[in-house]
């Protein structure tokens, strides 16, 4: 059972009770091992339960080593750099169901949400899901209840729920990351969030 003390040893607030309830009573994740590496997945994703959307103010420097074939000069980075809006519509432009550039896509449907949902086809399939028109109001994904919601609505279309039973921390990075990004630091929280729910 989610607490305010539990989360509060977990380092989240107290805000995040009752969407972590409803969440996990929806996509019936209810034992310690999944609610436990939900969790620890989530606070890895987000800072901590804090970052609702996608920090994408980078350098250009940043910009070419992290999408070289988007940013292939540094005077093409240098175009971009420092301005997520502009950043966002370039790197999404054209993917995951998004429009070109000048649509605006990139930007509207930026990584949000607990597990950073992004691009117009997550969005929309993640609002159906839901019951929520995400598409004409994206900003629902950056704001606690849905914020939370949607990273369920994932967790459960992506099988989540088995690799968190059988302890495969490895595995649920890279289905929930696309890689292995943050691992020791996903498997360290794992292993004190699977301490604090026991």
């Amino acid at each position: 059972m989610i607490t305010a003390e539990k989360l509060h040893a977990l380092g989240i607030g107290p805000e995040w009770v009752d969407p972590l309830k409803e969440t996990f009573e929806r996509f019936k994740i209810n034992s310690v091992a999944q609610e436990a590496r939900f969790i620890a997945q989530a606070s890895h994703e987000s800072n901590h339960f804090r970052a609702l959307e996608e920090n994408l103010n980078y350098k250009a420097e940043s910009l070419m080593k992290l999408w070289s074939k988007r940013f292939p000069t540094i005077e093409e980075a240098n175009k971009y750099a420092r301005q997520p809006q502009l950043i966002a519509n370039h790197i999404y432009s054209n993917r995951m169901g998004n429009r070109d550039e000048a649509s605006g896509d990139g930007w509207r449907f930026r990584g949000g949400g607990l597990f950073q949902l992004t691009g117009h086809d997550n969005y929309w399939h993640c609002g159906q899901a839901l019951g929520l028109d995400l598409v004409m109001q994206p900003e629902l994904v950056r704001q606690p209840r849905v914020a939370c919601l949607s990273a369920g609505w994932f967790w459960s279309t992506h099988g989540c729920n088995s690799l968190a039973e059988a302890g495969d921390d490895l595995g649920l990075t890279k289905r929930i990351n696309g890689g292995t990004i943050g691992l020791d630091d996903r498997k360290a929280q794992t292993e004190h969030a699977l301490q604090v729910l026991a």
